[in-house]
């Protein structure tokens, strides 16, 4: 009987009909009720005490005194209950606070009994034995009638297993209770679960709602077959990219769909609703876990501080600029060259687009008359520098474009940052800058040194941070494979074996802004990317969950292209001495004069083979720290910002080409 009421599917008539007329009540009218059951619970308590103290003889019951004490009992409870709240509605009836409250009450009206009671002396019209028990008796009859009524509620309050999918919940831990009240107190819920699994052996059969834990991950697939469940929900926030994948690929080999929750700190109140409940996606597979972050040290930096983000529309920028906005900087500057990626920037943190805030900036880090301005207008005292060019294909074939944009512009950024007595400037590269290969890599790499080296003459702390792929950022693996499949196919992949790191974009954010706290001028840090995941998986997990077929080509690797790509170059340790997830590395300096000799305009295997030879430690380093008074250290980087920055319009080569000035 205990499992057919639980799992719902016996429910009287008469017991709906009441609870449906109970609800339509007003509140005065339901709390008028309540005050009835309450005072009925309480002459029922005493008379049933009072019976029992005379060896169970109704003559007990005749006497006088006995009723005047019981209507004196109920006037009691129906102030003292008035008093705190329990018969005003303010608390919902059977909810744990009105319990507590309804204690409080009837103990208080016992010991008003015995007071007077007591006060009358022999004979007195009751016993002084029988208030306790029949209080006794009352809060049993009242807990139990609160007990039945919140049942009742709930059961009414049950999906229609008929309409509803059933569902098997992985997890029995806070996260799978919260899912199970979720979908059980939700009457329009898709989802009905009917079987728990978890892997701690201590609670395989356990029972939270009623449904029981059957068992741990390898249970799935008996338990699937046997409930006829399609779906598994994994009911654990914190679940990392790991259990992910294992509990996918079994639920696929059982034929369940697999879904999951949100983390903890990706819900709104802290809890879990029906509307929660989504697809897993290849960004929980890949980059989805756990970090943490000291929200304290980045604010120390961040909070009433004048910030400029370049690159602000890209994927990384504008999750800076909307994670930044949220410390209360002084001023955030948003710069970058395309106009449609600031409007959603500025979109996404404010909900206004009207482009007319001089938070945004419209300008190419190349035009080096715009940033001097800049810098000199708005005087930034952090700067977050992530624009760049980054897709290493196109800048194999245009590698030119890599040194102007990704070498002469980050120079500008930082040459003109010292030049402004920035106090914190963060360098965005890449893992491709480790042993690099490429010209995105060589170029990436070149930065990082070049950051070094303007840190030793700068009076703030310029330091890079080096991190791989971000799922889901602007021409991202995945944006491409769902983008072939979106058109039948093939999926392209460039060798079977190729492997990549991912991390989320807010992740990676977070740790960007964390590192920016902890670096030592002129470091690389490296953030923890996890496991490399294979290419070749991502490709062929797409390509399962489509309908139709979808062909996986191999193209082989491209020019410049790493089968592994590597988080530490040669000779480089990986020390971790302030936060688990970010490695301080350090980065030899470069004469940013090596960098400004670069000729983008030469045949595309000369820039390569310059990049190369640049991007490597055997070229001198000819920058001399910074010395001497503060005065002179003023001096010097005025200096910076009006003679040393590169200009648009430096004298012309014999071939017509500008050529950077020193």
């Amino acid at each position: 009987m205990w499992r057919r009421r639980v799992d719902g599917t016996v429910l009287g008539r008469w017991t709906v009909q009441l609870a449906q007329r109970v609800s339509r009540l007003d509140l005065r009218q339901r709390v008028g009720l309540q005050i009835a059951l309450d005072s009925v619970a309480m002459v029922a308590g005493l008379t049933a005490a009072q019976v029992g103290r005379f060896d169970y003889s109704l003559s007990a019951l005749s006497s006088l005194g006995f009723w005047v004490i019981s209507a004196l009992a109920v006037c009691l409870l129906h102030f003292l209950g008035t008093a705190l709240h329990l018969y005003l509605g303010r608390y919902r009836f059977g909810g744990f606070e009105e319990v507590l409250c309804l204690l409080v009450a009837v103990v208080l009206t016992i010991l008003g009994l015995l007071i007077v009671i007591a006060a009358f002396g022999p004979p007195r019209p009751m016993p002084l034995s029988v208030p306790p028990l029949g209080g006794t008796v009352t809060l049993v009859v009242m807990f139990g009638v609160r007990y039945l009524w919140r049942l009742l509620e709930e059961r009414l309050r049950r999906p229609d297993r008929d309409h509803a999918q059933p569902v098997l919940v992985f997890g029995a831990g806070q996260g799978g209770e919260s899912a199970l009240a979720a979908m059980l107190r939700t009457q329009d819920s898709p989802y009905y679960p009917i079987a728990l699994l978890d892997d701690d052996p201590r609670l395989h059969n356990l029972r939270l709602f009623g449904v029981r834990v059957r068992g741990g991950r390898d249970a799935i697939d008996a338990v699937a077959g046997a409930t006829g469940a399609r779906t598994l929900l994994v009911a654990i926030p914190s679940a990392d990219a790991e259990l992910l994948r294992e509990i996918n690929r079994i639920a696929e080999d059982a034929g369940l769909t697999v879904k999951v929750l949100p983390k903890v700190s990706d819900l709104i109140d802290g809890r879990v609703g029906v509307g929660d409940i989504r697809d897993l996606d290849l960004a929980d597979l890949l980059g989805r876990r756990q970090i943490s972050t000291d929200m304290a040290a980045a604010a120390g930096y961040l909070v009433g501080r004048r910030v400029l983000v370049t690159g602000a529309g890209g994927s990384i920028g504008a999750e800076l600029c909307r994670q930044i906005a949220t410390f209360g900087p002084a001023e955030l500057v948003m710069l970058d060259r395309d106009e449609s990626a600031l409007r959603a920037v500025q979109l996404s943190i404010t909900g206004q687009a009207m482009l007319d805030d001089d938070a945004i900036v419209l300008g190419d880090i190349r035009d080096l008359d715009l940033m001097t301005k800049l810098f000199a207008q708005r005087r930034p005292q952090v700067v977050f520098h992530a624009a760049a060019l980054k897709h290493l294909p196109l800048l194999e074939r245009f590698p030119g474009e890599s040194v102007k944009t990704n070498v002469w512009g980050t120079l500008a950024i930082l040459r003109t940052a010292a030049a402004c007595g920035v106090e914190r400037l963060v360098n965005i590269s890449t893992d491709k800058a480790a042993n690099p290969t490429s010209a995105l890599g060589f170029s990436k790499r070149i930065t990082e040194r070049l950051t070094a080296a303007v840190a030793r003459e700068a009076s703030g702390t310029f330091v890079s941070v080096r991190f791989g792929n971000v799922l889901a950022s602007n021409g991202s693996v995945l944006t491409v494979f769902a983008s072939q499949i979106a058109a039948g196919g093939p999926i392209t992949v460039t060798h079977p074996d190729v492997t990549r790191y991912f991390m989320t974009i807010p992740e990676a954010v977070q740790l960007v802004l964390q590192a920016g706290a902890l670096g030592a001028p002129g470091e690389a840090m490296v953030l923890d990317m996890g496991e490399p995941v294979r290419i070749d998986d991502v490709a062929r997990r797409l390509a399962a969950r489509e309908a139709r077929p979808i062909e996986i080509v191999y193209t082989g690797l491209g020019p410049g292209e790493k089968l592994h790509e590597e988080l530490f170059g040669t000779g480089e340790a990986d020390r971790r001495p302030h936060h688990p997830l970010i490695s301080h590395v350090e980065v030899p300096a470069l004469d940013p004069t090596e960098a400004l000799d670069l000729d983008p305009w030469a045949p595309p295997a000369t820039v390569l083979a310059d990049l190369a030879a640049l991007a490597g430690e055997q070229v001198l380093v000819a920058t001399t720290p910074a010395t001497g008074p503060a005065a002179d250290q003023a001096a010097a980087t005025a200096d910076l910002i009006t003679g040393l920055i590169p200009r648009q319009q430096a004298a012309q080569s014999a071939d017509g080409r500008p050529s950077p000035t020193r």
